[in-house]
């Protein structure tokens, strides 16, 4: 296997993990393995340990689909991120297709990894893809082998999307999850058609459009998938994470305005809350994960990790007692520019974000920190 770039070294050997400061070891450079771009970075840890780092591997430029041919690409690791094998290519849908958004979960009750990504027409991205048309498609794979092996593709293109008056859908990236009664729900957005507009909201102004959030769910293992209603606010890319009573929280991007959103959903998906303000950052893809549930010994902990600011700058991880109403201990990982990040917790319950990271500008490295519960919670009297 391939060793990455270890940018911050143990703090010393022989000690528990849980007791070391972050470890960062680069899996995707930009300029490199035929690439121009890597970004919108996901990753899962599979049933026996194996990590999974996905990535699109954008070819001729930094643009996202509509503006150049995309792979979505793989790494895989089996010692906890430490070192990553060579890069292989999941999809590559033809030349001048893109292929975009992975979103990966596993099935417990199988050992199923799931991917689900989608699929553009050369020349179409979010703004440009037609109602009626298959511009933008729906897509998903599955491994039963820890990922070294996928199946063929799955069109899931028509319980997606509703093609007919959609423009255009997409998943995650990152962020879906089983619930613990063994329920599948994958993240996703829509956009009704290619209208946008100027708008100037508290600290935002920019150009924006009328996307909302919803999920795919599937009962059988994903034999079959359900389209849920969309959440009733601007939002588009999100994450999930059960909460203690059964429900699903949505943590999502605005597409205008200060804070993000947070929609509840009591019946699996099928329908959402009125949504509340979230935490305040600028408009990016962040990550929400379940770290454990209380019992045990062990009180309820929720992971979020995503730039505190200015803009897209200082990625922070950030921990809640109160199933997510709150975030009252953050930790800085990195302090120049980050942007889009992704959580998994590993067989060993260390953390694993990965995530985008720039140097000298954006976009110049997919970068995995490895970290202990008690770097978040270190001094805390009883973990609280």
């Amino acid at each position: 296997m391939m060793g990455g770039v270890v940018l911050v070294l143990l703090l010393a050997a022989g000690g528990a993990f849980s007791a070391v400061r972050p470890v960062h070891v680069d899996v995707f450079r930009s300029g490199t393995e035929g690439y121009h771009t890597f970004r919108i970075p996901a990753i899962v840890t599979a049933a026996d340990g194996t990590l999974l780092a996905f990535a699109e591997g954008r070819k001729e430029n930094r643009s996202d689909p509509g503006g150049g041919d995309i792979d979505l690409v793989i790494k895989r690791s089996r010692d906890r991120g430490a070192s990553w094998s060579p890069l292989v290519v999941l999809d590559d849908p033809g030349p001048g297709w893109a292929a975009s958004n992975p979103t990966p979960v596993l099935d417990r009750n199988k050992g199923r990894l799931w991917v689900f990504f989608n699929r553009w027409e050369p020349g179409r991205g979010t703004a440009s893809s037609r109602p009626g048309t298959f511009d933008n498609q729906a897509w998903a794979r599955w491994s039963d082998d820890h990922g070294a092996t996928w199946s063929e593709a799955i069109d899931l293109t028509r319980l997606a999307r509703d093609v007919d008056h959609w423009g255009a859908m997409f998943f995650g990236p990152g962020g879906a999850i089983q619930t613990r009664a063994g329920r599948l729900v994958v993240p996703a957005a829509m956009r009704p058609d290619s209208f946008d507009f100027f708008i100037s909201l508290g600290g935002f102004s920019g150009r924006t459009s009328l996307m909302r959030a919803y999920v795919l769910s599937s009962d059988d293992g994903g034999t079959s998938w359900k389209r849920g209603a969309l959440v009733r606010a601007q939002t588009d890319e999100n994450q999930l994470v059960e909460l203690a009573d059964g429900a699903i929280l949505m943590d999502a991007r605005q597409g205008a305005g200060e804070h993000r959103w947070l929609a509840f959903s009591s019946d699996g998906g099928a329908s959402w809350s009125e949504p509340v303000p979230g935490q305040n950052v600028t408009p990016v893809c962040t990550a929400i994960e379940r770290y454990s549930f209380e019992g045990a010994g062990e009180p309820s902990r929720i992971l979020w990790t995503g730039p505190a600011g200015p803009g897209r700058r200082r990625l922070v991880v950030r921990l809640s007692y109160d199933e997510g109403q709150t975030f009252s201990v953050e930790r800085l990982l990195y302090g120049g520019l980050a942007a889009y990040s992704d959580l998994t917790v590993l067989e060993d319950r260390s953390i694993g974000v990965l995530w985008e990271r720039g140097v000298s500008e954006r976009s110049q490295f997919i970068t995995f920190t490895r970290f202990g519960i008690d770097f978040l919670e270190d001094g805390m009297i009883g973990s609280r």
